[in-house]
């Protein structure tokens, strides 16, 4: 009560300095106003009781809020959903791709962190799957062909899989190893056409980030886990050539090996016949009167089969083989293809999909959108393949070559020619 018969007389002495300020007014009625105010601010003013009952809601409602702690974790979850769903309406220039990104983050992480860890698994699935061919192919089908093959069919399966293997071998070890290309970490003065928001680094023409390799890479094309390795500008030939000459080889499998494995099919389900024949079959009654069985047997044996275990895994390993190259050629085949259409149009796989959008968006205002990368089918084989004199199209493309392509990947001629750009 005395806070409040203070906060009272502060407020008259407040009062009566306004009356002395207003000479205008008069007296009445600066004191009736005094007065009104007065009991206006007692009537404001809340009880004792009142203030009690407040304090213990408050200290009630601080202790359930101690108690209901929710764990750590559920809190970094909650506050992390909570940054996805601001991010969708960050600023103005939120489109759906921002929105996609966005919600499929934690999917796309997840698929990064998977593709980390099992390249590997990947590599040493391509390895040992190609070596269970090539085990098949020296250990059943090579002596199969020295029998049989007239002389210059042995000469031509000899030189032609040896070299299809030499260069399989040869440019899967350099895509895998070789590095696709980094842009320099370091100040410089090579141009550049945004930075990675990732990196934080200057990004050149054609550079993309990977999340699996956490950097960004030169004329990025696409990170293939059969590799270990994201295909870029030092390597991308590498991955081409293997593609190319895996699918050859598996079309050659597939194709020399067909009546083998229409034979070894047939001698399969010719031994599953004999195999369903009883081993022996009881005689009893009349056959043991008639004497169908010597003295003391009673069951007619059915002769040893006409064929071995090992006859069985032959047949069954060149079934192995043509399925396995078979369906490979197909899925192989159909990435190779693509992969050279993309070739001949002078970009990459990202690049196809920026181009497409691009030219949707041009369309829109009446303008036809170039791809400026893009210099002609030959000019961009020659380029890709490293092709200066006419000679190259045998030593670099048919024989195994570790030159270096075209350019340091940072800079790039950005605008069509009609002209060749290595004149061959």
């Amino acid at each position: 009560m005395k806070f409040k018969s203070e906060f009272s007389q502060v407020y008259m002495a407040r009062c009566l300095n306004n009356i002395t300020a207003n000479k205008n007014k008069s007296a009445a009625s600066q004191i009736q106003h005094v007065v009104c105010a007065y009991h206006r601010c007692r009537m404001r003013w809340c009880p004792t009781s009142v203030l009690h009952l407040l304090r213990s809601l408050r200290l009630r409602s601080c202790t359930r809020r101690g108690r209901n702690k929710l764990p750590p974790w559920i809190k970094e979850m909650w506050s992390y959903m909570k940054l996805l769903v601001q991010s969708l309406y960050f600023n103005s220039l939120t489109d759906s791709d921002v929105v996609f990104d966005s919600i499929f983050e934690p999917v796309f992480w997840t698929v990064d962190y998977v593709t980390r860890w099992f390249g590997l698994v990947f590599v040493c699935l391509v390895v040992i799957l190609t070596s269970s061919i090539l085990g098949i192919a020296y250990l059943v089908l090579l002596p199969l062909i020295l029998n049989t093959y007239s002389p210059p069919w042995i000469a031509w399966h000899i030189c032609y899989g040896h070299w299809n293997l030499i260069m399989i071998v040869f440019h899967y070890y350099k895509a895998a190893k070789t590095s696709p290309g980094w842009p320099p970490t370091e100040k410089n003065e090579t141009p550049f056409v945004s930075v990675c928001k990732k990196c934080i680094i200057a990004k050149p023409a054609r550079a993309h980030h990977c999340g699996i390799c956490n950097r960004c890479i030169l004329k990025m094309d696409h990170h293939c886990p059969w590799l270990n390795n994201c295909v870029g500008h030092f390597n991308h030939r590498y991955f081409f050539s293997f593609c190319l000459f895996m699918t050859l080889g598996c079309v050659y499998c597939s194709i020399s090996g067909r009546n083998l494995f229409l034979d070894a099919y047939n001698a399969l389900e010719r031994f599953k016949h004999l195999d369903m024949e009883k081993p022996g079959v009881q005689v009893t009654g009349m056959g043991l009167l008639i004497g169908l069985l010597p003295p003391g047997q009673t069951t007619y044996q059915t002769p040893a089969p006409s064929y071995t275990f090992k006859d069985k895994m032959i047949h069954k390993s060149i079934i192995y083989m043509w399925v396995l190259t078979s369906t490979v050629g197909l899925a192989l085949g159909a990435l190779t293809i693509w992969h050279a259409v993309l070739i001949s149009r002078g970009e990459t796989s990202i690049e196809r999909h920026i181009n497409s959008k691009e030219t949707k968006r041009m369309a829109k205002w009446g303008k036809v959108y170039r791809n400026p990368f893009n210099y002609g089918k030959m000019n961009n084989w020659k380029i890709f393949f490293g092709v200066e004199k006419k000679s190259h199209w045998v030593t670099r493309v048919l024989l195994p070559s570790g030159h270096t392509p075209h350019g340091d990947g940072l800079t790039w001629d950005t605008f069509p020619v009609k002209k060749d750009l290595i004149p061959v």
